[in-house]
């Protein structure tokens, strides 16, 4: 089933007020580590509402990639990160989390 020390998971945590925007942004990540990371040996599973999908008037979606860290595949993350920050969300956050402890 490839769960560490076998293999990374990589969650891409979203959290937003409004759930029109958190849904746009989670389907536009998922369409961008999809294309940029064809050429890796990793899963990406598509975005969902996390297990407890609203805290404090927050929706909360997920991304589950699992596979081998590289240094390439950490370039595409920041890149994602960086053009996730240059569309200026007001609403929406977005964390990456390697290993994590908790997946709630």
């Amino acid at each position: 089933m490839k769960y560490p020390p076998f293999c990374d998971i990589i969650l891409v945590n979203f959290d937003s007020l409004l759930e029109n925007e958190i849904i746009e942004t989670s389907k536009w990540v998922y369409e961008y580590l999809k294309s940029n990371l064809k050429n890796q040996q990793i899963q990406i599973y598509k975005p969902m509402p996390s297990p407890i999908d609203k805290i404090q008037n927050r929706w909360r979606y997920r991304i589950i990639v699992k596979g081998n860290m590289t240094e390439e595949i950490n370039q595409i993350l920041n890149s994602c990160l960086k053009e996730i920050y240059e569309k200026d969300l007001k609403n929406t956050r977005v964390s990456i989390d390697l290993n994590p402890n908790n997946m709630i």
